[in-house]
């Protein structure tokens, strides 16, 4: 991977954006035409989604998210390099005032969103928008020397990326400035962990519990933040408060709430969702559902 690192990725990165989207075009037809890289997931993914829609639309959409999905590719290679200019002007943060009362106040929050647009820009850009320290939950890659270079490149303006439990650590011994933590809310639960479950995109989904359970052990605020793709190679993210308190909201809420937020924003720009992800893979037979509950009202007393 370091060979792979130094001699393509890097010297990749140091190309004007002009040349990285041409290199977007032609990874297209490889990765559209020549291989169907997971065509077969997207295409069922959006006909379940979108069963209203007719078969030319929903073909529109797979076409224009196929893409973005290259252009996605080119941009996170981008990122390793990007200055602090660029990356200013390429993704801008609409109403991060939002996070100041909480700021003032001396509050954490917990932020949670999905994979829409371009999460690795703003994983490297939020740190210099948010007056809170961003924290962002990640688990690590198996390829140890990948995994730096990617938590580097995410970290190298300040953003902070910690596991679950070094999280919760944090929480107890960190009080010098609040901290916004990351969570993402659209990835398939492992079969460990505790779901919640509800419809989403019309189907039977299971969502993780993290962000909820988190917020209310904690008593966080949450907001939810949604990247809009403007135009190709910008983007721009906009806040939307879930709730301020959390114990004010019956068990489940918090996810509902944040789940809904995010269907919604989907349906209005279908093609720059991660559609490769096989989003529904597991379902209810394959959790202990007690093990929910029974870890949610943990959280609520």
């Amino acid at each position: 991977m370091a060979f792979l690192y130094y001699l393509v990725l890097r010297p990749f990165s140091l190309l004007p954006s002009w040349a990285l989207y041409g290199l977007s075009n032609g990874l297209f037809v490889v990765v559209y035409h020549l291989v169907g890289y997971r065509k077969k997931a997207v295409r069922l993914n959006l006909q379940n989604s979108f069963p209203e829609l007719s078969s030319k639309r929903r073909l529109e959409i797979e076409h224009q998210f196929y893409v973005h999905f290259c252009d996605l590719i080119v941009e996170s290679i981008k990122a390793f390099t990007i200055s602090e200019s660029e990356l200013d002007r390429r993704f801008v943060h609409r109403n991060p005032e939002m996070f100041q009362k909480y700021f003032d106040k001396g509050q954490h929050v917990t932020l949670v969103g999905g994979h829409n647009g371009n999460w690795e820009l703003f994983a490297v850009s939020i740190a210099r928008h948010l007056p809170h320290q961003p924290l962002a939950l990640f688990t690590p890659l198996n390829n140890k020397f990948m995994n730096n270079k990617i938590t580097q490149s995410r970290s190298k303006f300040g953003l902070w990326m910690r596991s679950y439990a070094e999280a919760k650590q944090i929480v107890k011994e960190y009080g010098v400035k609040p901290v916004t933590f990351i969570f993402g809310s659209d990835q398939c639960p492992k079969h460990f962990q505790k779901p919640y479950f509800t419809e989403f995109l019309n189907q039977e989904t299971a969502v993780q519990f993290g962000t909820e359970k988190f917020s209310r052990d904690n008593n966080t605020p949450v907001i939810y933040g949604f990247i809009h793709k403007m135009k190709r190679g910008y983007y721009e993210v906009e806040y939307k408060l879930v709730c301020e308190d959390p114990s004010e909201l019956e068990l489940g809420m918090i996810s509902e709430i944040h789940t809904r937020m995010l269907e919604d924003d989907i349906r209005n720009e279908p093609s720059y969702w991660l559609w490769t992800h096989k989003r529904w893979k597991r379902k209810k037979k394959d959790f202990d559902i007690s093990k929910v509950e029974e870890e949610g009202l943990k959280s609520v007393a």
